[in-house]
Order: structure tokens, then C-alpha cells, then sequence
């Protein structure tokens, strides 16, 4: 048998973008030093619940860690998809950790996939399960993945500690390739929607999220809707909103926050709640509307949380030039282009738009295929 030979990397960051474009170009990777000078070294309970679901959804993976878990061997097999299959995402992070990488793993597996995932999911650090709803999926559509059987239910909301959350995610393989897109304009924003929840506190909490966020784009807007949702089956306290602006040509920019009593740094436990005041729902309201507009007015056809996912569509496009305008590149954006760079070899061309101050990028994909498919 031939000898494997391992791509070498250093350290916990970027471990899940590491681990998708590793499945994605069939790359075994071999991580070192992870967190090893912490006080709790190696892998977090998290990063063992992603290498869990990725070998659920994927034929073959080989997943190795040492004791102390600072070493990680990875060797990506087939990904299959499936059906009916199910992850407790535990409560180190929330089911948007999760989502990320599997909505883009699920396009190219040999089956559609249709997976439950239960834990935690809204919280202040990823992206909401409204934020995939609303904008992460029509992110997809774009690249010509098809509306049919791509679908996110939310069955219950919850925050943290301790979760309680369940969705449903829906993907549909692509039956070739994805298509390159040119998407430079961003156009003028129509209308604002966005949902606000409750936790085990008062349902008067969603009210004041909703009037305070409505009293700042009211002034600018006429077409604000903002509904609400109460959740009875959460396992916390806690609230939060997530908010959409649809532009004229199509594109969406979303915000969103979560307010609970957090989890310890390192082992997932609670902190004190009493020494732990939630920051009053009529902030929160203000808060996450100025975070919205000010990712508009940065200009681009993403937000900032968007803008790794829109390179890697991008560099999986077939061997056919994209063009694309963003804001100002977000730290998980210039670390998603080095990456697609070392795994994919694909490059992106970064050019200033000084008159709008947001900059166009351009790459010709790697033309990635789905092998997997069934051939009619």
C-alpha cells in the first residue's frame, strides 16, 4: 500500500476550515501543538463533536487523536450525505459552528443530506440559525444550487448554557458543478425583517428588543417588519434578535445577537449567574439595528460573517472567472483566501474600489465536481 502523506499544520486556529477544504480536496492533514501550552491543552469537546459529524456524513474518514489531544490526524474519505441522521451538538458552541462547514460538505456528497441538529442556537459568537435561514441559504442559490430541497427548519430556539435547541437541515447535491457567478452589485436596501426570542423570561423582553430596533430604522425605512417567537422548551434564560435587510438586487445582509448567562472558558460550565447582569432588551434592540447598519453602509453583497463562506463557493466554481465586491475584508475572510490558496491552489486577484471603498476579488475556480453522483 502506498504510503499516506500528510499535509503538516500548527495549532487550534481556523481547525474547522482546515478540516471542510481537507474533506473538499481529499487532503489527510496532520495538526500539531494544539493549544499545547494551555492551561487545558488539545482539542476542545466542540472540535471532537465536528470530527464526529464529519465522519457520520462522510464514508472511510480516519480520525486520529493522542492522548492529550494536542495531535490530530485526519484522512477525509467519500462524503456520502444521507438521510435521517441526527447530532447533538453539545453546548461548547452553538449549532452555527456546525451548519457552516456541513452546508457546504452536503452539496458535493454522493446523497442528499437531511441531518437534526440539537443544542444551542443562538448565541453571541456564531451565527444564528435565523441568520442561515434567512441569508446563508439564498448565499447558495446564487451558485446555482437548486431552491428545491434546500431547506433549515427551526423547530425550537434556545440559548445558552444549556440548549435545548433542534433544527433540521435540508441540502441537495449539485448535480455537476457549482456555476461562477459575477456579483458586483449590491444594490439599495427595501425592506428590513427580522425575528426577536425569548427564553424563560418574560415575553415582554421581544417587545422592547422589537421598538427599540425599530425606533432607529423607522427613521430611515418604511418597510420594517420584526415578528417574535417565544420558546417553551429551552433549557435557559435568555434573548435575542436577528435582523435581515434585503437590497434591491437581491442580496442580504443580516446581523444578529443572543443574550444568557454564559459558559465557562474552557469546560462548557456555567458561570455565576449572579455576579452575571444580561444586558438590558432595549440595548440589545439598538445594538444589533447600529451593527446593521454599519455592515450596509461597508458596501459589499455579503456581510462580514459571509465573506468565508463567499470565497470558497467561489474557488469550488468550475475553471470559469468570479467576480465579487465586498466591504472591508474581515479577519475570517483573509484567513478563509490563505487557506483556499494551500488547499485548493486557487488565487484570488483583490482589487480597491476607492469611489465606494469596498473592494472586488476575482479567482477562477478549481473546478471541483461531484463525483459522487448518480449518472442518468
Amino acid at each position: 500500500m502506498a504510503k499516506t502523506t500528510y499535509m503538516k499544520l500548527k495549532g487550534s486556529q481556523n481547525l474547522r476550515l482546515r478540516l471542510l477544504l481537507a474533506t473538499l480536496s481529499a487532503t489527510p492533514v496532520l495538526i500539531d501543538d494544539i493549544r499545547h501550552d494551555d492551561t487545558w491543552p488539545g482539542l476542545r469537546p466542540y472540535e471532537v463533536s465536528l470530527l464526529r459529524l464529519f465522519e457520520k456524513i462522510c464514508d472511510d474518514c480516519v480520525v486520529e487523536i493522542n492522548e492529550t489531544g494536542t495531535k490530530l490526524k485526519y484522512k477525509p474519505g467519500i462524503i456520502m450525505g444521507g438521510k435521517n441522521l441526527v447530532h447533538d451538538c453539545g453546548v461548547g458552541r452553538s449549532i452555527g459552528y456546525f451548519l457552516e462547514p456541513l452546508i457546504v460538505l452536503g452539496l458535493f456528497g454522493k446523497k442528499p443530506l437531511s441531518i437534526t441538529l440539537k443544542g444551542i442556537t443562538n448565541d453571541s459568537k456564531d451565527p444564528s440559525v435565523d441568520t442561515f435561514q434567512s441569508t446563508t441559504l439564498s448565499i447558495l442559490k446564487r451558485f446555482g444550487v437548486p431552491s428545491e430541497g434546500l431547506k433549515l427548519t427551526i423547530r425550537n430556539r434556545a440559548p445558552p448554557p444549556h440548549g435545548g435547541g433542534e433544527v433540521e437541515l435540508k441540502i441537495p447535491i449539485v448535480q455537476n458543478s457549482l456555476t461562477a457567478v459575477t456579483w458586483i452589485d449590491e444594490g439599495m436596501v427595501k425592506r428590513i425583517r427580522g425575528l426577536t426570542f425569548t427564553s424563560r423570561v418574560s415575553s415582554q423582553f421581544e417587545h422592547t428588543m422589537r421598538y427599540a430596533a425599530r425606533g432607529i430604522f423607522n427613521r430611515l425605512l418604511p418597510d420594517v417588519h420584526i415578528s417574535t417567537y417565544h420558546s417553551k422548551t429551552g433549557k435557559s434564560p435568555g434573548y435575542g434578535i436577528s435582523l435581515v435587510a434585503e437590497t434591491t438586487s437581491g442580496c442580504f445582509i443580516s446581523a444578529d445577537t443572543a443574550v444568557s448567562y454564559g459558559r465557562g472558558e474552557e469546560s462548557g460550565e456555567d458561570k455565576d449567574e449572579e455576579n452575571n447582569e444580561l444586558m438590558p432588551p432595549e440595548e440589545v434592540g439598538e445594538q444589533i439595528a447600529s451593527v446593521l447598519l454599519g455592515e450596509i453602509e461597508q458596501g459589499g453583497v455579503v456581510d462580514s460573517t459571509h465573506q468565508g463562506l463567499l470565497f470558497l463557493l467561489c474557488a469550488l466554481c468550475p475553471q470559469d472567472v468570479s467576480k465579487i465586491r465586498v466591504g472591508k475584508l474581515s479577519p475570517n475572510g483573509i484567513e478563509t483566501l490563505r487557506h483556499i490558496r494551500d488547499f485548493l491552489g486557487v488565487k484570488f486577484v483583490i482589487k480597491p474600489d476607492p469611489s465606494t471603498e469596498t473592494v472586488i476579488l476575482k479567482c477562477v475556480g478549481c473546478g471541483l465536481k461531484n463525483l459522487s453522483r448518480k449518472i442518468s
